[in-house]
């Protein structure tokens, strides 16, 4: 194989980590745009609950956005649906709610989901990209020594540590990739269990709504998110910490 070749292989696998890194670099700050947007978001609607009586509507819920502003429209949109359709039931609407809940909460994990198979694919195989550079380099050194008729360490340590580039940048590239896509997993796990939390506080707040409302007009208004914020563990709608 000419040299031409063998310079234009190992040229390409350095241009293709370039690319992984970039790729790399750009997913890890739009990734880190949506988590610092959704903390802020759901830092706004959190400080909001406490200040509400009851179950908020869903035009109150349309004037926030994040993922647990979704998560609350949803379940105010299918219980207002289920309280006020043809059946009326508790059990019913309990049912309802939840299963709205559920498919909420699996597309917010979908949308940070988004883009973390990419990283784990990157953080994966840029090491064997590298390794395979590697190795080309070094074939290509040894059949440059080999028609040259000299092993001495001036002539073998030249494009032998030039080949090894290759594993090194592979190696860089690999270690952000891997390192962000722990990290984003682990914020997705936290958001889930976040919006797990709030879905069942909503439940819990919707079904002693109900009740209340079913034995006297009074016992409506004593409840509020406020009350079941503070009935609930510390931490159960806290912030994401990784």
């Amino acid at each position: 194989m000419s040299d031409r070749v063998s310079n234009f292989i190992v040229q390409g696998t350095l241009g293709l980590l370039v690319l992984f890194s970039v790729v790399t670099w750009a997913l890890v700050a739009a990734k880190a745009l949506q988590v610092a947007r959704a903390r802020r978001q759901d830092k706004k609607l959190r400080t909001a609950l406490g200040e509400w009586k009851a179950l908020p509507s869903r035009e109150v819920l349309t004037q926030y956005a994040g993922p647990t502003a979704r998560v609350a429209l949803a379940g105010a949109t299918a219980w207002d649906s289920a309280r006020h359709g043809a059946s009326a039931e508790i059990e019913v609407a309990k049912e309802i709610l939840e299963l709205s809940f559920k498919r909420q909460i699996q597309k917010e994990r979908r949308v940070t989901e988004a883009g973390l198979a990419v990283l784990a694919s990157i953080g994966t195989t840029s090491p064997f990209v590298g390794l395979f550079g590697t190795v080309w380099g070094i074939m290509h050194a040894l059949k440059s020594i080999s028609s040259a008729g000299s092993a001495s360490l001036d002539v073998v340590a030249g494009p032998i540590g030039e080949a090894l580039i290759a594993t090194g940048i592979g190696i860089a590239v690999a270690v952000p990739a891997v390192l962000a896509f722990n990290f984003f997993v682990r914020r997705q796990k936290v958001q889930t269990a976040d919006l797990e939390d709030f879905a069942t506080l909503f439940l819990a707040a919707a079904l002693k709504g109900a009740l209340g409302d079913s034995r006297s007009p009074r016992t409506s208004d004593e409840h509020s998110f406020a009350k079941l914020s503070e009935s609930r563990p510390a931490g159960s709608l806290r912030e994401a910490r990784v």
